[in-house]
């Protein structure tokens, strides 16, 4: 059984985020909440709260062993970018995009031979 949590419109790049999502693939749930507590980037954070929702989700909703759980999924999409206009020299403009994630990682119960 695997559950599920998503942050929607996370206002980080994608290809930042996946630095710490790459991170916790296929480790314990235990284990990757302490490997994301002690990475000073934002997208640690980011990552982490979403982590923490699927724990709580897998315990409140399916009464699934907080211990026994896994990171078994998690990635990173494209959110929708935010496009501003910067002023520049000679009457240009440059457009600066602001880029969005969202971040779903899925939790499971490890199997006895893991």
């Amino acid at each position: 059984m695997e559950v599920r949590a998503v942050a929607r419109h996370v206002r980080i790049s994608p290809r930042k985020a996946r630095q710490a999502v790459n991170l916790i693939k296929g480790k314990s749930a235990q284990e990757a909440l302490s490997i994301l507590s002690f990475i000073p980037k934002k997208s640690a954070r980011l990552v982490k709260k979403v982590l923490q929702s699927a724990i709580a989700n897998a315990e409140n909703n399916w009464n699934l062993d907080v211990e026994k759980l896994i990171v078994s999924r998690a990635y990173v999409d494209t959110g929708p970018t935010m496009k501003r206009v910067r002023p520049r020299a000679m009457g240009r403009a440059d457009i600066i995009r602001k880029r969005t994630s969202h971040i779903t990682v899925y939790v499971a119960e490890a199997e006895e031979g893991r």
